[in-house]
């Protein structure tokens, strides 16, 4: 598990499978955490378990709610923020785009 600010993040997968990531995501009422953008043409796809959760990618905003899916550039700026008085946790799985190689 590791921590970005008050959000905790831990790996869902117990081994490294190529081109992608499972994580799941705990936000602590009122917390926010910056996405890191990766290679081009990555994608990511972010789901709401519990709470509540604002997305902002690519200049456009969501709100999440529990069992809602969102899919977005995930080589593009992108942040995350719990607007609640509770705490959310959300899945995220992230595809990468394919190496050259």
């Amino acid at each position: 598990m590791r921590t970005r600010g008050k959000v905790r993040i831990r790996r869902l997968l117990p081994e490294s499978m190529p081109g992608l990531d499972i994580e799941r995501m705990d936000f602590p009422a009122g917390s926010s955490m910056t996405g890191i953008p990766h290679t081009a043409g990555t994608r990511e796809y972010l789901t709401c378990e519990r709470g509540s959760l604002e997305l902002t990618a690519s200049g456009e905003h969501y709100t999440l709610a529990p069992g809602d899916v969102v899919v977005f550039r995930g080589d593009q700026k992108h942040g995350y923020r719990n607007p609640g008085p509770r705490a959310c946790v959300a899945y995220s799985v992230i595809a990468f785009a394919p190496t050259a190689g």
